[in-house]
Formats: C-alpha cells, structure tokens, sequence
C-alpha cells in the first residue's frame, strides 16, 4: 500500500475531470441501445424526459431545466418536432416566447420509456441505493462548479 503523498497530483487516474468524463461517456453508451429504437439520442431523450414531467415549456424554462443554453437545444427541438415528438408554437400569453408541447406521439413515446431507468439499473448492477447517493454526489459536484 502506497503512502496517498506519493501520488502524482496530475496523474491522470486521480483527476475528478477525467473519473467523470469516462463516467458520463460510458453510461451514456448504455442509453444507446436502449434509445435507439426510439429515434432518440440521449441529449433528446433530456429533452423528452423534461417535457414528460413539466410540459408545456418554454424554451427559456426548457433551457433552465436542462442546464443547456438555448442555442444548444434549438436542435435538438428541431429534430423532435421532424420526428413527431413535439410542436413549437408560439406562446398564446407572450409571442416573443416559443411553448414546447408534446404531440400525442410524444406522450405515447413515455409508456415505451418507463422501461429505460430499470434497464440501465440492471446493465450497471449498481444497487439503486448507490445510484442514489452517487447522484446526490454528482448534484453536489454540479452545485459546486456552478460560477457565483
């Protein structure tokens, strides 16, 4: 057993930036396969699961939600609103604002995506009380990062 002051600070192995780019590339290769017959990628599949939860959305609230800057999820909108997922209107209240609706399609696409969190529970054989407190780690992390 080494002594923890023998360790490289810059070694790769010990750096939280590469334990969680590895971590975030790796899982989401296990979305893939499970999204894929859905028409979705995971980025989309963030964006229906936002929606499935609180919609209808504004693209500012959508945005907030999803910690994407509007720019980045124009796309992504635009892709699931040409597959049939969700329609972008202008909001009845205030038309400088975009509204994110789901389509019936979209709202059918939630009973086939119930399936996905339990899939992936059990392709990473992690117990969900450690998912749990690995994803209260990782809110805290993101809280911690998040510029003042």
């Amino acid at each position: 057993m080494s002594d923890r002051t023998d360790i490289d600070p810059l070694a790769l192995e010990e750096q939280v930036c590469f334990a969680l780019s590895v971590a975030a590339r790796s899982v989401v290769a296990v979305y893939r396969p499970l999204l894929e017959p859905m028409g979705l990628t995971h980025p989309q599949y963030l964006v229906m699961l936002a929606l499935w939860q609180h919609a209808p959305l504004s693209v500012r609230r959508l945005s907030k939600l999803l910690q994407l800057d509007p720019g980045t999820l124009s796309p992504l909108l635009k892709r699931l609103e040409a597959i049939g997922y969700l329609r972008r209107e202008r909001d009845h209240t205030d038309e400088r604002s975009l509204a994110i609706t789901l389509t019936p399609e979209g709202r059918k696409l939630r009973d086939r995506a119930e399936q996905i969190p339990p899939a992936v529970v059990r392709r990473l054989g992690i117990p969900p009380a450690d998912l749990r407190t690995l994803h209260a780690a990782l809110t805290q992390v993101i809280a911690a990062a998040r510029p003042h």
